[in-house]
């Protein structure tokens, strides 16, 4: 076993964040005050410290928790997502200042938690570390003033994610009964298929659920428009966004244990099919722009499992680049939506009427956040839908692949009436209210958005170490 201090350079650094705003939230009310003006500095330290920890490997904790390619690639992508949504969240009109300590650690330990997850590498590890990341929102999502629909969205979170958890759980008790194992490693060694291992492929498909809840996958999609209608703006571009990286690398993790083409793959393709197709007709009759991304979101995790269907190392690459792409280009959407509500109300579409006069720069960020949502070239979307295509055509689910490409045309529908509203209708006689700060707005959505225009121009750098993370886990 090896316990050396170094391999967790990003965890330890995590919850050195996590120790300073515990000590904040139990000190004066100043300190409480001043959380929002240097939390953003703290978080974004830990994205070198991310990237000086890639290279690092091994084992701790008697095999539970393995340090590896794939487990630094989704802790770099946890780093830069978490650092943006504390950027984000720290301009938030409907928290009290007495609560902004407590609610920066509760993000905080969100994202150590999905850390954990990046390297747990046994079920019941997995388990806890997904409970600790959920935990931390089901406190997260009720702080929105008081506004009774934040309750409504804290008890849906709740109410759902138990029985998700009940679900999994039910499911790991399966696969110990079947497999006598717990540990992944024992696990890549047994038969999935259903000929063989019935109650085994059974446990596995219902412990994924877990995950697939995480993912706001089709059927356990349900509490995500709700959920982030309810929720304040800037708790809202957190939910939609770093849990879906913790879902993604354990799906990438479990779903690398059985061959690809078996039973396993053929029930991730047809939930993949179902959850684009939902995922982009519900979202074409919404008004809301939350619940438009929230539906965005169902369908978003349907291309995410093509890349799992395929089961090839160029497949869960993919996957996992897009969930890193996915993370930019909801928190692109985010940022805009965040700026122009300054007063922290939800926003619809028609609030979006003339945002090409009154803060073109956001029109633009706004635009290329929604262009890369749909996969338009040159934007991270696009490449990463490409990659995702790609990989699974030839692999025996090329109809998979054929109706991935039509719901993306369909998606090209809600997406861009975001746009058709900010840049071709007039402005409204009451105007809504604008960010007071149009300098630090315009910064930071202009850095999202490039990022998200440079990962589509040059994809390589990220896409090779996704290739690299995915080559150390295939057997």
């Amino acid at each position: 076993m090896d316990h050396r201090p170094a391999l967790m350079l990003p965890e330890l650094y995590q919850i050195g964040i996590v120790l300073v705003l515990f000590i904040c939230s139990l000190g004066a009310d100043r300190w409480k005050s001043s959380v929002p003006r240097w939390i953003p500095w703290l978080a974004g330290v830990g994205i070198p410290i991310s990237l000086l920890a890639l290279c690092s490997q091994g084992e701790m904790f008697m095999g539970a928790y393995r340090v590896d390619a794939l487990s630094q690639f989704f802790k770099f992508a946890v780093a830069v997502g978490f650092t943006a949504a504390v950027i984000n969240a720290s301009r938030q009109p409907t928290l009290e200042e007495r609560r902004q300590a407590d609610y920066f650690m509760f993000l905080s330990l969100s994202a150590l938690g999905l850390m954990f997850l990046s390297s747990a590498v046994e079920l019941i590890t997995i388990y806890l570390a997904l409970e600790l990341a959920s935990y931390s929102l089901y406190t997260l999502i009720p702080l929105r003033g008081q506004e009774r629909q934040a309750a409504e969205a804290g008890i849906k979170y709740i109410l759902f994610g138990a029985a998700a958890t009940a679900v999994a759980l039910y499911g790991l008790s399966y696969i110990v009964a079947s497999q006598h194992s717990t540990y992944l490693k024992d696990l890549a060694n047994t038969d999935w298929s259903w000929a063989k291992s019935p109650i085994g492929l059974l446990g596995m498909t219902l412990f994924l659920a877990g995950f697939f809840y995480k993912l706001a996958l089709f059927p356990f999609h349900f509490w995500a428009p709700d959920v982030y209608q309810g929720a304040s703006n800037e708790t809202a571009t957190y939910v939609s966004t770093l849990p879906k990286l913790g879902a993604i690398v354990i799906l990438i993790r479990l779903t690398s244990l059985a061959d690809p083409g078996m039973e396993l793959s053929t029930i991730l393709a047809v939930l993949a099919a179902i959850s684009m197709t939902y995922g982009n007709l519900a979202a074409l009759a919404q008004k809301d722009l939350k619940r438009i991304l929230g539906y965005s979101t169902v369908a978003h995790a349907g291309y995410v499992l093509v890349g799992l269907v395929a089961g090839t190392k160029e497949g869960l690459a993919a996957a996992a680049f897009y969930g890193f792409a996915y993370v930019l280009m909801n928190l692109t959407c985010f940022w805009v939506i965040c700026r122009v509500a300054a007063d922290g109300r939800n926003l619809e579409l028609e609030d979006l009427d003339g945002l090409h006069r009154r803060a073109p720069g956001l029109a633009l960020v706004l635009a290329i956040g929604a262009f890369a949502l749909v996969g338009l070239p040159p934007t991270a979307g696009f490449m990463g839908k490409l990659f995702l295509l790609t990989s699974a055509w030839d692999r025996g689910y090329n109809w998979l692949v054929i109706l991935a490409a039509v719901k993306t045309a369909i998606s090209l529908y809600y997406y861009l009436s975001m746009v058709i509203h900010a840049y071709t209708r007039d402005e409204p006689k009451t105007m809504p209210s604008q960010q007071s700060e149009p300098g630090f707005s315009l910064f930071w959505g202009t850095i999202l958005a490039v990022a998200v225009l440079l990962l589509g121009i040059i994809p390589s750098p990220i896409f090779n170490l996704a290739l690299k993370a995915a080559g150390s886990i295939l057997r």
